[in-house]
């Protein structure tokens, strides 16, 4: 802690903030400082730390004096800390809070986290090492309290330069980025024609091509996500916009729920569509809008909600006979079976395999053991 300086807080001309976090305690060496929790500031040329309360409180510590530093990781009742491993006090230091000290470290304890972002820009400037390239005016020194500190060559031209620096610097950051957004898009129109013609070549050749590599071409097409996304923009808003998105999900889904046994959960389908869709993403509100027309388009699926309110899409084609026929029979052969048991045995998720057990239990074909082992099922007897 000896070698941090009193400090009014305020930049040099050549001097940048790189990054701030509230919630920040200081340890000399393993002691506490008998400091306050304030803000730490990490400038391209010195390490900061405000009190959190009294602002003219203010310490700084050049980068320089820095020979190394790591992390501690957050325990019971302990935040996560940086250790900084410091250079011997130089002779020329300026006054601060302490003036000898017996450790050769201090610690920055984050009380708010923000350890991770701030160790990370920490550990990129002292790889570049900006504050030799780019060097401060000396220090004049004004007193040795609180409020001392350094006269800074900052000015309204200093500042001005800065905030001009800084707004072309978010400019170019900004063009990059459209830049870049922009080839990904013309990316992803390639990769959808690419999409186009392997699906026509397993049309084509759907003799030639085994059963596994159809599957295999199929997840590489749903990778690629959908061709032309029913949107907003093109589809206006509105009952419109959900018939023409429930007709594009009865042609997606069909193929994913026949290989899933005719049902999936609508959270299921909400992540397979909106994967599908890259960044024409779907809100849970329109899907569910856009599900509940498939039976008045006369499309061969339909949403169906379970007494629990779990919501699902299956086939037209998938009767409830069939589901409690196939929980009916499976408890039989295995005596009784659990919801885990049952999603092992289908290759379904656990929620659709409650659902269909709970379906057979209702019907009166099945009975419940509910015990401190769980839910188990068992052929009605009765």
């Amino acid at each position: 802690m000896d070698r941090f300086s009193w400090s009014n807080g305020l930049l040099e001309i050549n001097e940048t903030l790189v990054i701030q976090q509230r919630g920040v305690k200081l340890y000399d060496g393993d002691d506490k400082a008998k400091l306050d929790v304030g803000v730490a500031l990490l400038s391209t040329h010195q390490l900061i730390w405000r009190d959190g309360k009294n602002h003219e409180c203010c310490i700084a510590m050049p980068l320089s004096q820095i020979i190394f530093f790591e992390e501690q990781a957050a325990g019971i009742g302990k935040s996560a800390k940086i250790v900084i491993h410091l250079h011997p006090v130089p002779a020329n230091k300026e006054p601060g809070p302490y003036q000898h000290s017996k450790y050769s470290y201090i610690k920055l304890s984050f009380k708010e986290h923000g350890q991770i972002e701030f160790y990370r820009r920490l550990t990129e400037e002292m790889t570049q090492k900006r504050w030799e390239n780019t060097p401060v005016s000396q220090p004049i020194p004004t007193g040795t309290g609180p409020q001392a500190g350094r006269t800074r060559a900052v000015g309204i031209v200093g500042i001005e330069r800065k905030i001009e620096e800084k707004r072309k610097e978010t400019d170019k950051n900004i063009s990059e980025a459209f830049e870049d957004l922009s080839k990904l898009m013309v990316k992803a129109k390639e990769m959808v024609e690419v999409s186009r013609s392997i699906a026509n070549k397993i049309k084509d050749k759907q003799g030639d091509i085994s059963e596994d590599e159809t599957i295999r071409f199929k997840s590489y097409l749903l990778s690629m996500g959908i061709a032309n996304p029913v949107t907003r923009e093109t589809h206006g808003s509105g009952t419109h916009y959900h018939l023409q998105l429930a007709k594009q999900l009865g042609d997606m889904l069909q193929a994913p729920l026949e290989e899933r046994g005719g049902m999936m959960a609508l959270t299921e389908v909400y992540c397979l569509v909106n994967r599908a869709r890259g960044m024409e993403l779907l809100s849970p509100e329109d899907l569910v809008n856009a599900c509940r027309m498939f039976e008045s388009l006369k499309l061969p699926l339909r949403l169906r909600v379970f007494d629990s309110g779990v919501m699902v899409v299956q086939l037209q084609s998938h009767s409830e006979e069939e589901m409690i026929a196939s929980a009916l029979d499976n408890v039989s052969e295995k005596g009784s079976l659990t919801a885990e048991e049952f999603a092992k045995l289908l290759g379904l998720s656990v929620l659709l395999s409650k659902e269909r057990l709970l379906l057979a239990e209702k019907m009166g074909h099945l009975c419940r053991d509910d015990s401190v082992e769980g839910l188990r099922f068992y052929p009605n007897l009765f």
